[in-house]
């Protein structure tokens, strides 16, 4: 069982920044995958970026391709979103999740274990 905790969400205005955290109860493991999705409200969850097993692939949806920056600090367990440039179409909250994928890395089938949420809200 993996535990996944979120933090970093707030409101800020259009072109600002934000850095989501996701702490991880045990270290990523070499056969799993990590990413952040978001769900606004009457939306479906959708996958916004994505990492696999420490490697150095990155996936993201095209929606925040060039703004949104995944990462990860093994050491500390801990999986980051960096958020750039942000709209209001990107006020959701955001999910951190863990699997153990095989393709289709941004999709919540691949996904086992969810945090609670960190919401962000973006003005115009």
């Amino acid at each position: 069982q993996v535990q996944l905790a979120e933090s970093g969400g707030g409101s800020v205005q259009a072109g600002g920044s934000l850095r989501l955290s996701c702490s991880a109860s045990d270290p990523t493991s070499s056969n799993r995958c990590m990413g952040w999705f978001r769900q606004g409200p009457g939306k479906e969850r959708e996958g916004v970026a994505a990492l696999y097993g420490g490697g150095p692939s990155r996936y993201y949806a095209n929606s925040v391709k060039g703004r949104f920056t995944i990462s990860q600090d093994n050491g500390k367990n801990t999986l980051y979103l960096q958020m750039d440039n942000l709209k209001p179409e990107d006020s959701a909250m955001y999910y951190c999740a863990a699997g153990l994928c095989s393709g289709g890395f941004l999709t919540t089938r691949q996904y086992n274990y969810w945090g609670q949420g960190t919401q962000v809200t973006v003005s115009s």
